[in-house]
Parts: structure tokens; C-alpha cells; sequence
């Protein structure tokens, strides 16, 4: 008999916008199915601004992300973490893990091991190693254990590339997210400071319009209009129950 997972869904990144990059479609979808949906940022981005300090730059971004949150009604942490020079810490670990049980965590969302970034692949350790110790009862935080390590699954990074530029090996499944294609849209238009930064960083004149494109290539070949990737992470100190798959059935294209 399968086991049932909270329906509290986390979804854990380096950075403000990237859990509407490469999350936002599936994140609506559970929360239409009931789920309580939960965004938390490493760092507060504070490298992504052109004419701002560090510290205002964390300001806008921040803000930014708290208001994209509010259309699914999330709940919104910034770790304090800093952009560009993400370590793994305990600190950072205990703060993750503090998180899972004080949201009673039953879904954990977060970056590939081996995403392209150094910021997300540090955050990808992070998350997994803090999940798979949330439900242990020396971990040295307040909050209680869970009482079942939360099911983690992973998002796609840009363009589905390695730090080499290789692709990704396939994703485990497709989540068809054209009905909610809005909503995504809505909640990356209020990341107007990363429209400035891709055009000087990328010479990219509509980074939103290009994430879009990027889910309406996956949609192309998974036989839908617009698509997210992901992958399960069921390796060892992993439950490898398909919750995700089960509830979005009738989205889920493998």
C-alpha cells in the first residue's frame, strides 16, 4: 500500500526567480490539488542587479520574490546565503532542515547535482543532505523530526545543461503545465531586475520570453503546448513513492 506524503510542497533554490523559471507551472498545479506550496531561496540573489549595491540589490530581489509567491498564496524564506559565493554549510543545512519540520514538508523541489550553475549545484547537496536527515532525532534543531523523509524531486536548469555544456541525460517525466502557462508568466514578470541583468550578462533582450520558449520546446516533445522537466530522487536514503505523478496524473507525460 502506498504511503501518503504531507501536502506541503517546498521548493528550494539558489535564487529569487528560479523556482518560477523552472517550477512555477507544477507548483499551481498541487496547489490546485490542495497542496500548501512553500519557496525558499539560498541566497537573496544579490549579485543579480547592474547598478545597485549588494545590499539593495538583496532588497529588490527579495521583494520581487515575496510578490511572485503571493500568486500561489506561498509562504516565502530567504536563507542568507550570498549569491555567486554559495557554500555548503552547516548553518546553511540546520536552517534547511529547521524549515522541513517547521512546514511539515512532504514534497521537496530543488536544482539537479549537476546543473550547470555553481550556485545550484551547491544548493542541490544542501537540500539533499538536509532532507535526508530531517526526520533524525539528533539533528541539532529545534523544530521536531519529521516523521518520514520527504520525497525530493529536481528541476530542469537552463536549457537541460551540464557545467560542460552537455545535455542531460532524459528527465523521468514531463508535467504539462499550458493550462497554467499564466500564472507562470505572472509570477516571472514581477523579476523585473533579472530583465536588465540577462540583456547586460546574456545580451538576452527578454529572458522571460526565452523560459517560456524553453518550456514550449519540452511541450514540442513531450506532445503538449508547454512543459516542465523533472526528475525523482530515489536513490539510496530516498523513498521512491511517486506521490507527484500519482496526483498530477492526468498532466504527466513520460
Amino acid at each position: 500500500m502506498s504511503r501518503e506524503y504531507n501536502k506541503v510542497v517546498l521548493s528550494i533554490n539558489a535564487h529569487p526567480d528560479d523556482a518560477e523559471a523552472w517550477n512555477a507551472g507544477a507548483l499551481k498545479l498541487l496547489k490546485d490539488k490542495g497542496y500548501k506550496i512553500v519557496i525558499i531561496t539560498l541566497t537573496a540573489g544579490q549579485m543579480g542587479g547592474c547598478s545597485t549595491t549588494m545590499k539593495e540589490t538583496a532588497r529588490i530581489r527579495e521583494e520581487e520574490a515575496r510578490k511572485a509567491a503571493s500568486v500561489l498564496d506561498a509562504e516565502y524564506f530567504c536563507l542568507g546565503g550570498i549569491d555567486g559565493f554559495l557554500s555548503d554549510t552547516m548553518e546553511l543545512r540546520l536552517k534547511v532542515i529547521s524549515l522541513m519540520r517547521k512546514t511539515k514538508a512532504g514534497i521537496v523541489f530543488t536544482h539537479l547535482a549537476n546543473d550547470y550553475h555553481p550556485d545550484h549545484r551547491v544548493t542541490a547537496n544542501i537540500v539533499e543532505s538536509a532532507a535526508m536527515i530531517s526526520s533524525l532525532y539528533p539533528v541539532p534543531v529545534d523544530e521536531e523530526p519529521l516523521e518520514v523523509t520527504p520525497l525530493l524531486y529536481h528541476t530542469s536548469p537552463l536549457k537541460l545543461s551540464d557545467p560542460l555544456g552537455s545535455l542531460i541525460t532524459p528527465p523521468h517525466f514531463f508535467v504539462d503545465v499550458s493550462s497554467v502557462i499564466g500564472i507562470k508568466k505572472e509570477m516571472l514578470e514581477y523579476h523585473l531586475s533579472q530583465q536588465e541583468l540577462m540583456r547586460h550578462m546574456h545580451k538576452m533582450d527578454d529572458f522571460f520570453g526565452f523560459v517560456l520558449e524553453g518550456n514550449r520546446n519540452y511541450g514540442t516533445e513531450a506532445g503538449v503546448e508547454y512543459a516542465e522537466v523533472y526528475w525523482q530522487h530515489m536513490g539510496g536514503g530516498f523513498q521512491n513513492e511517486q506521490q507527484v505523478q500519482r496526483d498530477l496524473a492526468s498532466f504527466i507525460v513520460k
